[in-house]
């Protein structure tokens, strides 16, 4: 035999030899499908969901081949979960491919999500094993990169929450004083005319009519008690309407009062008698208002009450004398300070403002140090109010100082524990990454106008995309319309960026993507120039950024990001 034909032969043979007893080749990349192509980063997850085929006659009867995800990046790699399968002459509990035939599995895993993995690769890696003998498998390619848009939402960007004033420029006031007449009678008796309430109202009356800030006007309500019949109660309250606006007409003279006055009159009250029968403690009062509610015509209702004559006499004696009235009623406007009045009190003399006053003054301003002053002046002169460290909190937070918004938010609820601040806290949470606590937090803050946008930006960290472009409703900001672009509705992400208040290069930066998802290369181009221009590390960002991975080749794309 030729020596140089020897060593072939052994190495062919051993090969011949391995390859029989193993039965397990390659799996080929055409068998292994990724999804989604390219990754994305959702709720701080990578999520992929792998489908493979072990093709017919591919898995050995007595092989366990162990399968595992791996993502790897410059710098690292972060590997998934591994899924474990048998031949069919295994014992174990792991699950059984068919050699004859073979099977399709689906494999998920996620990765939590670092910006290397922008640039990355992921990997599908074999342990397989016959019987003790370890096969040694290569690993397949089957994606590459992470898009990673939804990880610029950016929380310290949301509109931290305001503890609003409850300013009123008009305060409207109505002062009520009782002339009671005797049953059956609408003369105005010396006794009732003489009172301290008439005498306090008409006093009201005038101080009200010659403050320089106070409108007054005067009702006259007179009432008969629903006894006796409609016809002749009608008479009645009229009467004592008639003799009341007399009465009131000649002291307002004597006054020197000139204001409008309203008369009218009721001929039975039944509305005043079941409001006292509801607050009195009077036997089967319950048994009255059922009456009330049955019956709607007013003879009949004043018969069914007569006929329940276990409560009658105690009805004409403690309910019925209290409607025999006339209600004089003076209904004042107190007019306040203008906003010029107010503005200028506020940087000269803030102590002539009140609490409501001096937070509103705040809101007269759009400069954002004003308004930091006048909310620390408040807080000086009313620390008892918790609005007070909550707007200087807001501030804080809106000028990037988080500590001190923190710091300003936890004062406030010390203070008075209050959903403006609880929304806030959880918004710094959010900043934190601590999205247990923030969704905590923002459940204690119902009733909060800007709690939809804090929402959009928890339900973003959570990967819950639709629900977050929902909860932020109207809102035009960066986080909004971030919502609106991964649910796809690129034409309501781009009038939302249109009309964000205070634009900024992430707003070019989205723009720039709504571009390129809508495939307007010059409109990639100009707001990419935009947001480099606001912050040149945005050039680094989009040049490995896979949502613009089509436009590597064009020329002024290349440009910007070199």
């Amino acid at each position: 035999m030729n020596k140089k034909f020897l060593l072939p032969f052994f190495v062919l043979a051993a090969l011949l030899t391995f390859s029989s007893c193993s039965n397990l080749k390659p799996l080929a990349e055409e068998y292994i499908k990724a999804e989604p192509q390219p990754l994305e980063a959702i709720g701080g997850k990578v999520p992929v969901t792998i489908n493979a085929t072990f093709p017919a006659k591919w898995f050995n009867k007595k092989a366990v081949v162990t399968v595992t995800p791996v993502l790897r990046y410059a710098g690292g790699e972060a590997w998934g979960t591994s899924y474990t399968y048998q031949g069919e002459k295994v014992k174990g509990n792991n699950q059984v491919i068919p050699q004859k035939e073979g099977a399709n599995v689906t494999m998920k895993s996620s990765f939590a999500y670092k910006p290397e993995m922008k640039n990355s690769e992921l990997y599908l890696t074999f342990d397989a094993k016959i019987k003790n003998k370890t096969v040694k498998l290569p690993d397949v390619k089957i994606g590459e990169g992470v898009i990673a848009t939804s990880e610029l939402v950016d929380a310290a960007t949301a509109n931290a929450a305001i503890a609003a004033d409850k300013f009123q420029r008009i305060i409207k006031e109505a002062h009520d004083a009782n002339i009671m007449f005797l049953i059956h009678q609408a003369e105005l008796r010396s006794k009732e005319l003489k009172k301290d309430e008439i005498s306090d109202w008409k006093n009201l009356v005038k101080n009200a009519d010659e403050a320089p800030n106070q409108n007054v006007a005067i009702e006259i309500s007179a009432y008969a008690s629903p006894d006796g019949g409609v016809k002749y109660n009608t008479g009645l309250a009229e009467r004592r309407e008639g003799n009341t606006n007399k009465y009131l007409a000649k002291e307002l003279k004597k006054m020197k009062i000139d204001v409008p006055v309203d008369a009218r009159y009721t001929a039975q009250d039944w509305e005043g008698f079941q409001e006292l029968v509801s607050k009195s403690n009077i036997q089967d009062k319950d048994l009255v208002l059922r009456v009330l509610s049955m019956y709607k015509d007013p003879e009949q209702r004043e018969q069914e009450i007569k006929n329940i004559s276990s409560v009658f006499s105690t009805l004409a004696e403690e309910i019925l004398p209290q409607l025999r009235r006339s209600r004089l009623t003076a209904n004042i406007e107190i007019i306040g300070k203008s906003d010029e009045e107010i503005s200028a009190l506020a940087k000269s003399n803030p102590k002539e403002l009140n609490i409501e006053e001096i937070l509103y003054a705040a809101t007269l301003t759009n400069n954002d140090n004003e308004k930091m002053a006048i909310y620390t002046k408040a807080s000086e002169l009313y620390p008892n109010c918790y609005r007070t460290w909550n707007n200087i909190g807001m501030m804080a937070f809106r000028a990037g100082d988080l500590n001190k918004a923190e710091q300003m938010f936890s004062k406030s609820n010390s203070v008075k524990n209050n959903a403006e601040a609880n929304m806030n806290l959880g918004l710094i949470a959010l900043t934190k990454g601590d999205q247990a606590k923030a969704q905590q937090l923002l459940g204690n803050a119902s009733g909060v106008a800007e709690l939809g946008e804090a929402l959009g930006v928890l339900y973003l960290e959570q990967g819950e995309w639709a629900k977050a472009a929902n909860s932020f409703g109207s809102v035009k900001s960066n986080n909004a319309a971030l919502a609106q672009i991964l649910t796809k509705d690129y034409s309501k992400a781009s009038q939302t960026l249109n009309a964000v208040t205070r634009p900024d290069a992430t707003t070019s930066y989205l723009k720039a993507i709504v571009a390129a998802r809508t495939n307007d290369a010059n409109g990639v181009v100009s707001n990419l120039k935009a947001a480099i221009a606001a912050d040149k590390s945005l050039a680094k960002e989009a040049a490995t950024d896979l949502e613009f991975a089509k436009y590597a080749t064009n020329s002024e794309f290349a440009s910007l990001v070199k």
